[in-house]
């Protein structure tokens, strides 16, 4: 799905959704950087071992440390948008406050997960800081890394809060169109608001997104 699923207007909750996005974009266009570091090392790194004889120094480590950067930056955007991949083949089929309460079930279910994974990562992360533990070769600390993850989670909570929150109104207020959550959208539609994200048109089609 991309940002043309999400309704937004003047209540609270939206206002709130806008403020945690322009973070949530800030933390993806930093994983975004990530990876195209990530690749321009890897260039780096082949034709250096193919031409000079001369691999870039610590690699392995360096990549190991670019790794959850780029996996982990972008979780929370990606719920705003509802880009995670989901079987939605039950749920695409309901409507209204149906649709709302099986959304809100997931939501709960998912901060639960992830409540789960924060206090274990969050635990690796802290183990790492006491041990002092490092990697082989350069010597690079490994918790901050490591902690980078529970630290995300909690963004991500925090979005599941915020759909929670959206989604209760949407049961109180019924209707099909609630704001600060994203919609299901169909292939068609979906192919059709990438095509407009891709050519710069989909800018002009936020601005009027609100409604």
């Amino acid at each position: 799905m991309s940002a043309h699923s999400v309704r937004t207007d003047d209540s609270a909750v939206s206002r709130a959704d806008r403020f945690l996005f322009r973070v949530e974009s800030a933390m993806a266009l930093a994983g975004g950087l990530a990876i195209l570091g990530a690749m321009l090392l890897s260039v780096a790194n082949i034709l250096g071992r193919k031409f000079f004889n001369w691999p870039v120094p610590g690699y392995v480590a360096i990549m190991s440390q670019i790794m959850p950067v780029m996996a982990f930056m972008g979780i929370a955007y990606c719920q705003r948008l509802g880009s995670h991949i989901r079987m939605d083949i039950l749920v695409g089929k309901l409507r209204g406050r149906a649709l709302w309460a099986a959304e809100l079930a997931g939501i709960l279910l998912m901060a639960v997960l992830t409540a789960a994974l924060l206090y274990g990562s969050f635990d690796h992360a802290l183990r790492a800081l006491t041990l002092g533990d490092t990697t082989d070769d350069l010597g690079i600390p490994t918790w901050p890394v490591k902690m980078l993850v529970p630290v995300m989670f909690c963004f991500l909570l925090a979005r599941f809060a915020l759909h929670t929150w959206a989604y209760g109104l949407a049961l109180r207020e019924g209707g099909d169109d609630p704001v600060a959550v994203p919609m299901i959208e169909d292939a068609a539609t979906q192919a059709m608001n990438e095509a407009e994200t891709v050519s710069g048109l989909g800018d002009d089609a936020d601005k009027g997104v609100a409604s």
